[in-house]
């Protein structure tokens, strides 16, 4: 077949794999630009309530309670707030980028480009991975403020925020599909998230638990993306730190295979 129709060449193939590409980059490049757009919504707000976690908890309480694992409670809070920051904003931007997507009903537009599934699910965890870094940095730089932080190991806390922030965007990305409403989609930070992470570790060492209360713990998987960041930076955790990345990479690996099995049923989008 000839590649002219009556004398005008025809235009030059697109590789597949750039368009995928190209698309992927629209998807982070819009959700960049909602993050900072409506920075006093994304960003403004974390750093207001971690300045009054370190004012009230960590400099008026903390001075009673002492020192919490060998460090100062300022010094022990710190990386617990942040990895409170990335769970949180990581989670909050996925599900409500991704539900305002099917409210408007422009999800559609994705769901028939020649984007596969797997690269959409991917494009909104990117995105969530950017505010919740974005964020993380923001509090650190106010846990800098009121406690002196050195880094043991970067690589380990580059990993454990990274893998934490991609978990709850996952998450983030599964209540966005299944939700049917507004009101299901603050279900889950509300009533599951927030008890989790306060349960966490953020504030205090589980070795200061009593035996019942360590065993209920150690089933909350947040406590070890905790001790792992928290590992990051003293060298020092409440659990074993291979075990924390194992569950956080299974984890990830488990949510991301569930979000595109249920984007490919397009669960909770056709309804």
């Amino acid at each position: 077949m000839n590649d002219t129709v009556a004398g005008v060449p025809a235009p030059p193939r697109i590789s597949l794999g750039l368009v995928h590409w190209i698309g992927f980059q629209t998807i982070v490049i819009r959700e960049y630009g909602r993050i900072i757009r409506i920075w006093g919504q994304t960003l403004v707000p974390s750093a207001v309530n971690a300045t009054l976690y370190f004012v009230i908890f960590g400099s008026l309480i903390g001075r009673r309670v002492g020192q919490m694992g060998g460090f100062t409670y300022l010094q022990f809070l710190a990386p617990g707030l942040i990895m409170q920051a990335v769970i949180q904003n990581s989670f909050a931007n996925v599900v409500s980028s991704f539900f305002g997507a099917k409210f408007g009903k422009h999800v559609e537009e994705m769901l028939v480009s020649p984007l596969p599934d797997w690269l959409i699910v991917l494009g909104y965890v990117a995105g969530g991975l950017v505010r919740g870094l974005l964020v993380g940095l923001v509090v650190t730089a106010i846990a800098l403020l009121f406690a002196h932080l050195h880094v043991e190991h970067v690589m380990v806390v580059a990993a454990a925020v990274t893998l934490t922030s991609a978990v709850f965007s996952l998450g983030g990305f599964i209540n966005a599909l299944v939700a049917k409403n507004f009101d299901q989609i603050n279900w889950f930070p509300t009533f599951v998230l927030t008890p989790l992470t306060y349960f966490g570790g953020v504030f205090y060492s589980v070795q200061i638990l009593p035996e019942w209360a360590k065993a209920v713990s150690y089933v909350n998987p947040i406590l070890y993306m905790v001790n792992a960041f928290r590992f990051g930076f003293f060298g020092v955790s409440d659990v074993g730190v291979a075990s924390a990345f194992a569950i956080m990479i299974l984890s990830a690996a488990a949510l991301f295979v569930l979000a595109v099995v249920l984007m490919r049923r397009a669960t909770g989008i056709r309804e």
